[in-house]
């Protein structure tokens, strides 16, 4: 079971990580590309990546798809916070080396996905790897998660992965997160069923809902569909309810949220903090420690040297971690 003062943790480090990469965006030092931040997906975010088994030099483990606000499933997932900083800063160090400037890192041979924009081509790629180690003998209990959100869930290539996932019985995780808007369009434009939830029946999914704002609710609901997937219960659909608190990205200062979609939502940090000052938990020292590990990372990366045109290869990947990860 994930541990609830862990849980929190992974909240604060991605809050206090989004909130210095937006400044970091302000002050012009991001290249390629916005900043997209997780503010009030959290809870649920880091909720999916604890429920996940890491890799190991010995087995691998799952698989994790993060979307762009999966901050803190990232590094709940095993991301160092200098790989994002170095990412979004454009440095050669970086996982990316360069070839793309904001959320598209990730690290195959540990199981995490580098992001795809194309929305809803994640949960095909989930599908295919799962299938893979099937074939392989290696599967054993490990699942994988493809991250998504309400506008995904409208694409093609999700209706594809994911009845690939249902008619295969795949134990794939689908964790989708209604938070209300598409980049600008509301949820009333993108689809009309009562709730995406309701789709689970129909691709012979299991069903789970949660409020995403509470971030117990979050935690529980997703061990359970993760359980479900373990077991060979087939592929399971969990649907977070929330509202994004950022715009899409710092280019986008989401006035068109109104007052009144603001005042149905909470936001997932202080409400799980709230909870477990009242419970006699001290939450003062995660914020400190997220500061200074984020300071740290941003001192680094930014004394790191960007690209040499005339020398760099534009490898995103050694050959020696693909080689790992197909073995």
């Amino acid at each position: 079971m994930i541990d609830r003062v862990d849980h929190f943790r992974w909240m604060v480090l991605a809050r206090v990580l989004d909130e210095r990469l937006a400044a970091l965006y302000r002050q012009d030092h991001i290249r390629g590309g916005s900043v997209f931040s997780g503010k009030g997906q959290e809870a649920y975010s880091a909720a999916a990546a604890l429920s996940l088994r890491r890799w190991t030099a010995e087995k691998p483990g799952d698989y994790f798809a993060p979307l762009i606000r999966d901050s803190a499933g990232r590094l709940a997932f095993g991301e160092p916070i200098i790989d994002a900083v170095r990412t979004y800063c454009g440095k050669r160090t970086g996982p990316m080396r360069c070839r793309d400037g904001n959320v598209h890192r990730g690290n195959l041979s540990q199981g995490q996905l580098p992001m795809i924009s194309h929305l809803g081509a994640s949960i095909g790629v989930v599908d295919g790897l799962l299938m893979a180690r099937r074939h392989l003998g290696t599967l054993g209990d490990s699942v994988g998660i493809a991250s998504v959100g309400d506008g995904a869930m409208q694409a093609g290539a999700a209706h594809e992965g994911i009845n690939v996932a249902a008619v295969e019985r795949l134990p794939l995780i689908l964790l989708v997160a209604d938070n209300q808007v598409s980049y600008s369009t509301f949820s009333d434009r993108s689809y009309a069923c009562r709730s995406l939830i309701d789709r689970a029946v129909g691709y012979g999914l299991g069903a789970h809902t949660c409020d995403g704002t509470d971030f117990d609710a979050c935690r529980i609901t997703v061990e359970t569909a993760v359980a479900a997937a373990r077991a060979g219960r087939g592929p399971q659909m969990v649907l977070a309810t929330l509202l994004r608190l950022a715009g899409h990205g710092e280019h986008d200062d989401n006035s068109y949220i109104g007052p009144e979609l603001r005042a149905r939502f909470g936001d997932c940090l202080p409400l799980a903090e709230a909870r477990l000052t009242g419970e006699g938990i001290a939450t003062a020292a995660f914020w400190e420690t997220a500061k200074q590990q984020v300071a740290e990372a941003v001192t680094q990366a930014l004394a790191e040297s960007g690209p040499d045109v005339a020398s760099e290869d534009w490898t995103a990947r050694s050959q020696r971690n693909l080689t790992e990860f197909r073995a």
